[in-house]
């Protein structure tokens, strides 16, 4: 008697976990999380700060503007890949910089991620701590991720120079920041370097990212130099409501942001995502009450920038606070940032800050608010939420006593590192291309504007 023939397998082929395809390692729904986040950070960029740039600035630099932020995304994209993510989470070359070298191909990709720097011993040196990070999704995800990280900080950046920088040099500009600045810190301080063995916190990308796009902008609008005269005193949007969709995307891809740095989809992520529209909000707020109080009138573009600067901050705190912590960083983001723009910066003529031409207040929005929430890291990080998370073990905030006093001098002087290096290498990028091309845009092209640099308008009226 035949037995009879085994009922068909309901499971399409493309999803059965005993093909090559789905490996015993792989999580689907964490891979699924991290492609989300990465795409999530990619809108970010793309069409967000597009949009938000385009539309932020006066009308003869729209284009410019938009075209700045897109050329970088794609540029960075391709120098990540062909040598700067292993710079960044490869192999250790130096205590903070990792090994040179390609992630394109298959047998790379495809296998199990890893970032080989991140175990993390006792003091002994032999013992082990925190072993080697080892997500459940192939590389190709991890490496995809930290590229859009990568790419929106050259775009964060390039806010500070809106207006006058000559896209030949913009165009020199980004390869060599990205792996003379950006690889530095990302490998110091979650690769593997020194300060990520030495415990300093930085969730998301504080220091990372946004510490390092305020000081280097401001440094790059120091040698470039200032917009024309009339174009810095009558500065108005070219369109409001479309600068206030980019900053929703913004705003809204702050989940893939800040929920995804745990590598995971588990609980310290949706920690992570809720506190930072918490702290967003608080801060919008907090910079709308202020603008309402002292100028009387409650700003849109403040409240944008009151919103970033929320988001900025809780980014090195995101999965390591709770959410009163994130209430108190929501109102302190929302003061203290709008105090040095508004008030020092805009007041007060005697500050060296009046020498350098900003564009969008990079400096305030980004370098101070992510430096501010790098400290405040240091005081609210939860005992709980650090173990979820960090590879040093009994990390704290200094309210929690204990370690939690060193922890905060660790942010200041992780911080520091970030900031000296962006002012040292910045300079010395900026020196070089000068040297083959104007840093600046020539006088008509600034008076002209788009129509004389790319042959192109934003608004056929």
């Amino acid at each position: 008697m035949v037995p009879p023939a085994p009922p068909p397998n309901p499971v399409p082929v493309a999803y059965r976990a005993t093909l090559p395809a789905v490996p015993d390692w792989l999580n689907k729904g964490d891979n699924a999380w991290q492609m989300v986040s990465a795409t999530l950070v990619g809108l970010q960029s793309v069409p967000g700060l597009v949009i938000l740039y385009g539309s932020i600035v006066k009308r003869k630099w729209a284009v410019n503007s938009a075209f700045m932020a897109l050329y970088a995304f794609a540029a960075v994209i391709i120098c990540w890949v062909t040598w700067a993510y292993n710079m960044s989470f490869g192999d250790k070359l130096l205590p903070f910089w990792g090994k040179a070298g390609p992630a394109l191909g298959q047998k790379f990709l495809i296998k199990q991620a890893i970032l080989p720097e991140t175990t993390q011993f006792y003091k002994n040196h032999t013992t082990v701590e925190t072993p080697t990070a080892k997500p459940l999704y192939p590389m190709a995800s991890m490496v995809w991720f930290q590229g859009v990280f990568a790419a929106i900080t050259l775009i964060l950046l390039a806010g500070s120079v809106l207006g006058r920088m000559n896209f030949r040099a913009w165009m020199m500009f980004v390869p060599l920041w990205l792996t003379c600045s950006y690889t530095v810190g990302a490998f110091s301080v979650w690769g593997g370097g020194f300060l990520f063995h030495w415990g300093v916190m930085d969730y998301s990308g504080g220091y990372v990212i946004h510490l390092s796009s305020g000081i280097a902008g401001l440094t790059t609008a120091f040698w470039v130099g200032p917009r024309l005269t009339e174009d810095r005193e009558g500065d108005p949007p070219n369109n409001v409501l479309l600068m206030l969709a980019g900053a929703g995307l913004l705003w809204m891809g702050w989940a893939g942001f800040n929920g995804g740095d745990p590598y995971t989809a588990n609980i310290d992520s949706s920690m992570a995502v809720l506190n930072t529209n918490i702290c967003a909000a608080m801060s919008l707020l907090v910079w709308t009450w202020l603008d309402v109080i002292v100028f009387k009138k409650p700003s849109v573009i403040g409240a944008v920038q009151g919103m970033i600067t929320g988001l900025v901050c809780i980014t090195p705190a995101a999965g390591l606070v709770q959410g009163w912590a994130a209430i108190v960083m929501g109102i302190l983001s929302g003061s203290i940032p709008w105090f040095t723009m508004m008030i020092v910066h805009r007041r007060w003529r005697w500050t060296p800050l009046q020498m350098i031409d900003d564009t969008l207040g990079v400096f305030h929005t980004h370098a101070v608010a992510g430096y501010l929430g790098g400290i405040l890291t240091g005081v609210f990080a939860e005992p709980e939420l650090c173990a979820l998370f960090l590879p040093v073990t009994n990390s704290r905030g200094g309210v929690y006593g204990g370690s939690g006093g060193v922890q905060i001098l660790k942010q200041l002087a992780g911080g520091a590192f970030i900031i000296g290096w962006n002012v040292v290498v910045t300079s010395v990028v900026c020196v070089v291309i000068k040297q083959v091309v104007p840093l600046r845009m020539p006088e008509e092209q600034l008076r002209i504007g788009d129509d004389a640099v790319h042959g192109e308008e934003a608004y056929a009226l």
